[in-house]
């Protein structure tokens, strides 16, 4: 029988089921419908965070930011070239940490950006500070 993975839709948060070899052939959400990997930085709330950092079976690299962070601002298109390169190999979101503070507490976010990847339910890597595309990509494959 073939490997499965789970993964939690970033739209609405429900758990989905697929085989391994269909991350990558455009695999949807059961219930809403939406792609489960797209190559693309998802926004998600700390309810959503929560729920895919404790069971998605792919690695899940959270970008902590907030909307007034010139070092943020500079590093959301890199972040989002990083995701396009990654594509099914991790799953790339961005939390905004002023929408929800609670988030920034219940992680111990002291500065932004921050990065942190998390395996198996657990925070694996923390990494603050903008960085290129290529250093991003190169600290998920090599940390996370």
């Amino acid at each position: 029988m073939a490997q499965s993975r789970k993964l939690i839709c970033l739209d609405c948060g429900q758990v989905n089921r697929l085989p391994a070899e269909r991350l990558g052939a455009g695999a949807k959400c059961g219930t809403c419908g939406a792609r489960l990997i797209t190559g693309k930085v998802a926004e998600v709330d700390l309810a959503v965070l929560e729920k895919a950092a404790r069971n998605d079976d792919l690695p899940l690299v959270v970008d902590f930011w907030a909307p007034w962070c010139g070092p943020c601002r500079t590093m959301a298109p890199e972040f989002s070239k990083a995701a396009q390169e990654l594509g099914p190999r991790a799953r790339l979101v961005k939390l905004n940490t002023e929408a929800h503070p609670e988030a920034g507490a219940k992680y111990g976010i002291r500065g932004i950006p921050t990065m942190a990847g998390f395996v198996g339910g657990r925070e694996k890597a923390r990494q603050s500070g903008a960085m290129p595309a290529a250093q991003i990509v190169n600290w998920v494959k090599t940390t996370v």
